[in-house]
């Protein structure tokens, strides 16, 4: 089961806009070490919940993890070989916005090795591009 929200007040949302960076969420607040977007994009439920697993897995459940993002977004699609019109497509996915300097991803409670590999194996699920930061600079 991927990430979603429980309940949403409007079914279908537009794309919306990805410009600019992100004014909310770009600090460490809670861990030691984090991982910070460099880029801007959508990152689907599925791929956050996977990050999650693997970095879980690597620290072997020691430590605390936070997950920053949130996919609050709903992705709609049209049936494939569907003429135009007939309106929008149903929710296909959920996606979490994305935009420069916002924190994804916390850890505390682990050694810097042990959490910088841990965070490079969730970086490399994810479609952007992203930084190891640290509170020790």
């Amino acid at each position: 089961m991927a990430l979603m929200p429980s309940r949403v007040k409007y079914r279908k949302v537009q794309r919306g806009s990805r410009a600019g960076l992100a004014w909310r969420g770009n600090t460490l607040s809670f861990g030691e070490y984090g991982l910070k977007a460099l880029e801007r994009g959508w990152v689907r439920g599925a791929v956050i919940e996977a990050c999650r697993v693997a970095m879980n897995r690597h620290m072997k459940r020691k430590g605390k993890l936070w997950v920053r993002i949130f996919p609050d977004k709903p992705v709609t699609k049209k049936p494939i070989e569907t003429r135009l019109g007939k309106g929008k497509g149903a929710p296909e996915y959920w996606v979490a916005v994305v935009r420069p300097g916002m924190m994804l991803f916390e850890l505390d409670g682990v050694p810097e090795p042990l959490a910088k590999e841990s965070l490079r194996l969730a970086a490399t699920k994810l479609p952007i591009r992203t930084r190891f930061v640290s509170r020790r600079g």
